[in-house]
């Protein structure tokens, strides 16, 4: 008992100092943003953009759905290009061409060795200086600029347009025809583009870094790694491996649990579902619907990665284009899974205090009905902004936000945190008797009841800024969101429950779990929450973000040295007792976890999380690489066996087919396993050869993207998508039997009643 004060003394430390120094450095970056410019001008007086522009196209940008076709700072989507990037090279080869033709030459090209280097030093020297006015407001650049700024803004405007000159680039990019119907959008969409290259190429004053820490790499310009990327990845290192060895001489020092009897029978059986409890199951409904509509969407998704505006022949990017179809991929992954999550929440609520409060069944589906208009409501918003019929205001509110994860227009981010405090009420109210009631499993539903506020209240992050808030800021508090919110909270919360089931079986000691549950939040808060930095290191961002993110996202691969052992005792927990087999495959789903959670979120994500390893790597094919392993290997599998447990519960009569999970269990592992490691890791890998021999533009232009090798490695991945779709129809077949199918003569689990020996027989007399 003294110990585990100790810990919740911990916890309670490192939650206020993380905060505390996250706080700091968010204040940092809003003094430290890069500045958008009250107007940029020739050196003349002669007007190019002006603040107007520039907010306004970012506007534009977001109606195409922002982060979902392409990418800005290096988030968003892989098949056309980021924007910035892309921006910046073509304005300097336009530039050093202008100069080339004032020299008599045809162009850049057909100067010799000698007089391309000087233009290339005049070039870094026009591009790196810092021309902003803090006291104006103004950017001031020369007139030959000027005139490569006007030609590169010229060919944005054409490419969001139906002109036949850039048809080709349109499918490359996988853009439909005419995407922006404003004339004056498209102009100023330019001007958007242009501040995100500036940022990425003009030196903070005083310093010799871009805004952007020199990312994107692209030598022409001078954006090469600076030492402290170097620097800290080394400590990052260090840090990694003090903290594996620390964990590892704790866990020895501390020895092995106490072996643990199974009882003789499943304490659960006698469970009587109450009404609130029943009433969950038409979220796990919809977690299978929207979970099989996440992977239709992905194929075509992925499917615009060859054919950009057509899917098998088919040109369906005028009804459902590529931003589209990904952003309602990418957005049913987040739903689905906290469905699940949210659902397990109300299932065990009532369970775990043995009370169901007045009304509690008639909360469960008001919320699932709001739930449901979250959904529809915004995937329609969304289709409506991507296809123009929005304007910019009404665009924030209903329609696409464009910051990827977080897409939802206004109104239903804050009707989705509405539904959230109904949630966190629901849950809380009915735990509340357990939370009162002294016992060894207080403190696990006092981890619980404490997560599930956390849950609540950090999708708020989601509501801070506005229209026209600095980007900088923009990107920090999504991240709180997809970090915090997705990854942090929500682990915190299934460790807890998961914790309680094995508990409340009998598998494991009450108060062993709440230790172990404590000890683990500790180390995984620890760098958890400052870790969340390291989505920020070119987000307009200073050279500490970079030094406290490096160290503390090492942080967070240190609890996942030791998920092997965890998942070997896992797995021994199903050989417990005869019973238990019961809940075999739900307990092999949290094996599975423990196995995508080692190489997903450890292996792939440290891969990409050192700063000199993310500065050549942002935004090419090594990210999805990881995002898919850790999204669906970690959350998607936990959300499953979650679900699983209180099917497994709340069904005991119905027909409960291990057969068919055991086969959605293998073909969603191997298909996950061939989705990655035979096709996105491969172009990840090629991509970062060119990212670092050429530069990122290079990495992410339709030379590379549609190349032989790029677009083999798509078709490549199609044997794993289809595995991995049998396995979710497996399991939606699951779902289908389990619901409509024969009742069982007594609860599964229930011991096999004994026969009534028969009379021995009397010879006659």
């Amino acid at each position: 008992m003294a110990n585990n004060k100790k810990l919740w003394a911990w916890l309670a430390g490192i939650f206020l100092a993380s905060f505390g120094v996250l706080g700091l450095l968010g204040r940092e970056i809003y003094v430290q943003a890069p500045p958008v410019p009250e107007r940029v001008v020739t050196s003349s007086g002669q007007p190019i953009f002006t603040r107007e522009d520039i907010q306004s196209g970012r506007e534009a940008w977001q109606t195409l759905g922002g982060m979902q076709l392409g990418s800005v700072w290096g988030h968003g989507g892989y098949v056309a290009p980021d924007w910035g990037a892309d921006w910046l090279h073509r304005e300097s080869t336009t530039l050093l061409d202008i100069w080339a033709k004032k020299d008599g030459a045809a162009n850049f090209a057909a100067l010799d060795a000698e007089d391309k280097a000087a233009l290339e030093a005049r070039l870094k020297n026009e591009l790196r200086t810092n021309s902003y006015d803090p006291v104006t407001g103004a950017i001031t650049v020369s007139a030959d600029r000027a005139q490569a700024i006007r030609a590169t803004a010229g060919h944005y405007a054409t490419l969001f347009s139906s002109d036949p000159r850039l048809a080709e680039l349109r499918e490359q990019y996988a853009i439909p025809n005419t995407s922006l119907t404003n004339d004056l959008d498209r102009a100023r969409l330019g001007a958007f583009f242009f501040w995100t290259s500036w940022t990425s190429v003009t030196q903070r004053p005083g310093q010799e870094i871009s805004y952007t820490n020199n990312w994107p790499h692209d030598p022409l310009v001078g954006n090469e790694p600076q030492a402290a990327l170097g620097i800290w990845s080394m400590a990052s290192f260090l840090f990694l491996i003090a903290g594996i060895g620390w964990l590892v001489w704790y866990q020895a020092r501390r020895g092995e649990d106490d072996h643990v009897v199974a009882p003789d029978k499943d304490p659960f059986l006698q469970l009587t579902p109450t009404p609130s409890m029943k009433a969950t199951t038409k979220y796990f409904v919809t977690v299978v619907g929207l979970f099989l509509a996440q992977i239709f969407l992905g194929a075509v998704t992925a499917h615009y990665a060859v054919e950009g505006q057509q899917f098998y022949g088919y040109n369906i990017s005028e009804v459902i284009p590529y931003a589209l179809t990904r952003t309602w991929h990418t957005q049913l992954g987040i739903f689905w899974i906290a469905t699940a999550w949210l659902a397990t929440g109300l299932y065990f609520a009532p369970m775990l205090s043995n009370h169901e409060p007045k009304y509690q069944k008639m909360g469960v589906n008001i919320l699932w009905i709001a739930l449901l208009v979250v959904v529809i409501g915004s995937f329609a918003g969304e289709w409506f902004a991507i296809q123009q019929k929005l304007g910019h205001a009404e665009n924030f509110w209903f329609g696409h936000m464009g910051y990827e994860f977080v897409d939802l227009g206004r109104f239903w981010a804050i009707l989705l945190f509405a539904g959230l405090m109904i949630w966190l009420a629901l849950v809380g109210r009915a735990l509340w008797p357990a939370l009162k009631t002294p016992g060894e499993t207080r403190g696990l539903v006092g981890m619980v009841f404490i997560s599930t506020i956390c849950i609540g209240l950090f999708f708020g992050a989601a509501l801070t800024w506005g229209r026209h808030s600095p980007l900088s800021m923009i990107e920090y508090f999504r991240w709180w969101v997809v970090h915090l919110w997705v990854e942090g909270f929500f682990e915190v919360f299934a460790t807890a429950i998961i914790a309680l089931i094995f508990a409340g079986l009998g598998l494991v000691r009450a108060r062993a779990a709440n230790s172990a549950v404590l000890f683990s939040t500790v180390i995984f808060l620890t760098g958890g929450i400052l870790g969340t930095l390291h989505h920020l290191y070119f987000s307009g961002t200073t050279t500490p973000i970079i030094a406290w993110g490096a160290m503390f996202s090492a942080l967070e691969v240190v609890p996942l040295a030791l998920l092997g052992i965890e998942a070997l005792h896992t797995y021994r927990v199903t050989k417990a007792a005869p019973w238990v087999q019961t809940y075999k495959w739900p307990i092999l789903f949290f094996v599975g976890v423990s196995f995508w959670n080692l190489v997903g979120a450890g292996i792939l994500g440290f891969a990409i999380n050192p700063p000199i390893s993310l500065y050549y790597v942002q935004g090419l094919n090594l990210t999805p690489s990881h995002g898919h392993a850790a999204l669906f290997g970690v959350y998607g599998l936990l959300g499953i066996g979650l679900m699983l447990f209180c099917l497994r519960t709340a069904y005991r009569t119905t027909a409960w087919s291990d057969a068919l999970l055991k086969q959605a269990f293998w073909t969603m592992n191997v298909g996950l396993g061939g989705m990655v490691f035979v096709s996105l890791v491969p172009q990840g890998l090629y991509q970062a050869y060119h990212s670092i021999t050429t530069g990122f533009w290079y990495a992410r232009s339709p030379e590379i993207i549609h190349s032989p090798v790029m677009e083999t490695l798509v078709w490549m991945r199609v044997p794993g998508d289809i595995v991995f779709s049998i396995g979710a129809v497996l399991l939606a077949l699951f779902m289908a039997k389990l619901l409509i199918g024969p009742r069982a003569k007594q609860p599964v689990g229930a011991p096999e009643p004994r026969p009534v020996p028969e009379p021995a027989m009397v010879p006659a007399e």
